[in-house]
């Protein structure tokens, strides 16, 4: 896959161009009209203020972005794409090219010089692709600081290491830093989360004070945040439920039913969580935000760019064709390869992942697969290693 196909168009130019930070005047916005959500009028919710910096200007990252200036926060959002600093920096107030049609609040700045943004920031959102992680990230060394503390917002698992996000951070930020990871998934739409639709999320990080502080940095009565210390479990999760989303969007596409997408988000369900008991996890963290959550949400939700992938190549289109004619890339479709890998690293059977593969990345027969998946020894519906996961 070509570089430019990613969230946020992020490839070999990111980092070069720069453009100054435009402060606009700071003014409180609510998007959907619901009030001034910021205000948090629930005084259970934490009334801290500080400064964010988002790297990454895509769909996600721009709505991360308007949710933090709505809060309150100095905002500074950091994008590769002139147009997109342009846009939300000028009259508009609006990413055009990824979020069109949510208005951005006049406090929130944009800018395509990374290190300013990073600099600015007490707290960082990083939205970048899993692919281009390590280069970026690890380009930033001197701009990271000590006292800051980074959220992972993105959702993989390298194709080259079979690394989780988690893993690949804690490779290449500061020492000084690798205490103070966090890393949130769950089921939230990036339009739904701009436009204040209720969202909840989970941010897993190893130190409870970490995970404690970005939760309460980030949650408002419209965007709740839990907290774990499960980071592999939240982060395969994530990862993987792309893979099933473009499984269901096939089965869908096949016109293969109700039945059969809920058959597949169901054993899917239990692949994911095998895979994730034997890299560690607990399985309980399957049955939370970040894996049936976010699972039942990329599976069946319109908005889904996997989903929507699988349903195109169940009406029989090519991927590349798919591929080439949507802006953002659909993450499961990498993904989709690294989990077989995994899978066959961990000795874990996984056959709708294995099927998913094969479809994507070597042009199977989604049908004769539906049909060998569908006629393999039966079998107990629980393995006995979940189970006995379950009871620790």
């Amino acid at each position: 896959m070509k570089d430019e196909a990613c969230e946020g168009g992020l490839h070999r130019r990111a980092c070069n161009a720069k453009q100054p930070i435009v402060r606009k005047t700071s003014r409180l916005e609510s998007s959907a009209g619901f009030g001034r959500v910021g205000q948090m009028p629930d005084s259970k919710l934490s009334q801290e203020r500080t400064r964010v910096g988002v790297i990454g200007g895509g769909a996600w990252g721009t709505a991360l972005a308007i949710h933090c200036a709505r809060m309150g926060h100095n905002t500074q959002l950091w994008a590769m794409e002139p147009e997109v600093v342009q846009d939300i920096n000028g009259p508009k107030h609006e990413n055009t090219l990824f979020l069109k049609g949510v208005p951005c609040p006049h406090s929130l700045a944009c800018s395509n010089d990374m290190p300013a943004v990073i600099q600015h920031a007490q707290l960082i959102l990083m939205v970048v692709p899993t692919p281009f992680i390590a280069r970026t990230i690890g380009s930033q060394s001197a701009n990271f600081r000590s006292d800051q503390i980074l959220v992972s917002c993105s959702k993989g698992i390298s194709n080259e290491t079979l690394e989780t996000v988690n893993e690949i951070l804690e490779r290449v930020v500061p020492p000084a830093l690798a205490r103070r990871l966090a890393y949130l998934s769950g089921p939230s739409f990036a339009v739904e989360v701009a436009r204040e639709q209720p969202s909840a999320v989970t941010i897993a990080s190893r130190y409870d004070d970490i995970a404690a502080r970005a939760q309460a940095l980030l949650s408002t009565p419209r965007f709740r945040c839990y907290r774990t210390q499960d980071i592999t479990g939240v982060e395969l999760g994530g990862a993987l439920k792309n893979v099933l989303a473009i499984a269901c969007g096939i089965s869908d596409g096949l016109g293969f039913g109700n039945n059969g997408r809920a058959a597949l988000i169901t054993r899917g369900l239990m692949e994911m969580t095998r895979l994730a008991v034997a890299n560690g996890a607990h399985p309980l963290t399957m049955s939370g935000l970040a894996g049936i959550g976010d699972l039942v949400l990329t599976c069946t939700g319109d908005l889904s760019r996997n989903r929507t992938v699988g349903m195109r190549l169940g009406k029989g289109e090519k991927l590349p064709d798919i591929i080439s004619s949507m802006r953002a890339v659909a993450e499961g479709v990498l993904t989709a390869k690294s989990a077989w890998k995994l899978a066959q690293k961990l000795n874990v059977e996984a056959p709708i992942i294995e099927g998913i593969y094969k479809v994507v990345h070597e042009g199977g027969d989604p049908v004769q697969i539906v049909s060998d998946v569908m006629s393999r020894e039966l079998r107990s519906e629980v393995d006995p290693e979940v189970m006995a996961a379950a009871r620790l």
